[in-house]
């Protein structure tokens, strides 16, 4: 096992004396790497891992982290890590994260600059798509009372900083509750959220659920089957509070991406809609106001204004990935990332033109489809 040290430990480290380095996977890297971090995944070729080692100086101490901590503390079986002096960050990235919740007196100055960099740095890629979505697909309404769904990602907190921003416009009537399902989080993770939502003046209504323990003995598709289930735990309180819309943060890329993996991987063209009607909770709605923003420019804005978000609190692996409403793991959806990467090599415009795909289907060039639960074939009227 290799010797652990903290975040607060690691910023105690002469500067230029060691190098950082993070082994988890893409999926987990796209959503925040610590400032500073190198990627090598031992899950690579060993030539390729051994490689990027061997670049470092060897007078340099390496110190690696994992999500939580446990597989970066077992790396002293590496033969490449011979003669080196290696440390493991104790609880990882995770552990950086928490580490780094803001004091009060930091409060206002991070605030101000999260809303100012909205306004102004990020107003054309992150508010001007918003108000878009919300314009041309009718999200937002006279006398509306929206519940925004906070689960403490990246997507959620900044949906909940536009909402703000919009209703500041005053061009709409409308109420807002912000609401936060704990769903069973250790104590340090619902700290992480409370502590972000306070940060960012976000007057979260947080409330109770068992969530995390229903699905602990689930083999098949707990993560499925949790997200599911949250859903509707949400719907019940934002209709208990009085709302009848409920705000979720799917951005642009999360449509383009279920839609090209329900054709791949379920064999049907099935949309992210931007916007449905309940069909459990009579007069809710549910709404996807980020729709035609980018995961890249929500990337940005986390960046630029040093926010650290976990991707996923689940409380019996702590490291899940895979908390889709589609179904679909995180692999599929990182297969699916870069396989559009891939074409977008050939083709600039080839996330446009999925998106627009959605939107112009040629009915009399289809051979079979279903509306309202029945199914039409081409030979009924050819």
């Amino acid at each position: 096992m290799l010797r652990e040290i903290t975040a607060e430990e690691l910023n105690m480290l002469e500067k230029g004396s060691y190098e950082l380095i993070d082994i988890r996977d893409e999926g987990l890297r796209a959503y925040g790497m610590i400032p500073g971090a190198a990627a090598i995944s031992f899950d690579e070729p060993e030539e390729s891992y051994t490689k990027k080692i061997e670049d470092i100086p060897k007078e340099k101490k390496l110190v690696f982290y994992c999500q939580i901590g446990r597989r970066s503390a077992e790396l002293d079986e590496y033969p490449c890590l011979e003669g080196r002096e290696c440390i493991s960050l104790k609880e990882g990235y995770v552990g950086f994260v928490r580490s780094g919740m803001t004091g009060d007196k930091d409060i206002e100055e991070k605030r101000n600059r999260a809303e100012e960099s909205i306004r102004k740095k990020y107003h054309k890629q992150l508010f001007t798509p918003f108000a878009k979505a919300c314009k041309t697909y009718r999200l937002i309404e006279e006398g509306d009372h929206i519940a925004v769904c906070i689960s403490g990602g990246k997507d959620s907190m900044l949906m909940a900083k536009l909402f703000q921003e919009i209703k500041r416009h005053r061009q709409c009537d409308f109420e807002l509750t912000f609401l936060v399902m704990d769903p069973g989080y250790n104590k340090e993770n619902r700290a992480l959220i409370e502590s972000n939502a306070r940060t960012l003046g976000i007057p979260v209504n947080i409330f109770e659920s068992d969530i995390f323990d229903a699905v602990d003995t689930i083999e098949k598709s707990p993560c499925y089957i949790c997200a599911r289930m949250r859903r509707g735990y949400l719907y019940s309180k934002a209709k208990e509070l009085g709302c009848n819309k409920i705000a979720l943060g799917h951005h642009f890329d999360d449509v383009i991406e279920t839609n090209l993996m329900s054709m791949l991987h379920a064999g049907q063209i099935q949309t992210m809609m931007p916007k449905l009607h309940s069909t459990n909770f009579e007069g809710m709605e549910l709404i996807r106001p980020m729709y035609l923003v980018r995961e890249s420019d929500i990337c940005a804005w986390r960046d630029y204004n040093e926010l650290y978000f976990l991707q996923c609190a689940c409380h019996f692996t702590d490291t899940c990935t895979s908390c889709h409403e589609d179904g679909t793991t995180s692999s599929k959806r990182l297969e699916t990332k870069k396989l559009i990467a891939g074409l977008k090599k050939s083709n600039p415009f080839v996330e446009f033109n999925i998106f627009k795909s959605m939107e112009n289907v040629n009915i009399d060039t289809i051979i079979e489809y279903k509306q309202k639960g029945v199914r039409h074939n081409f030979l009924d009227d050819y």
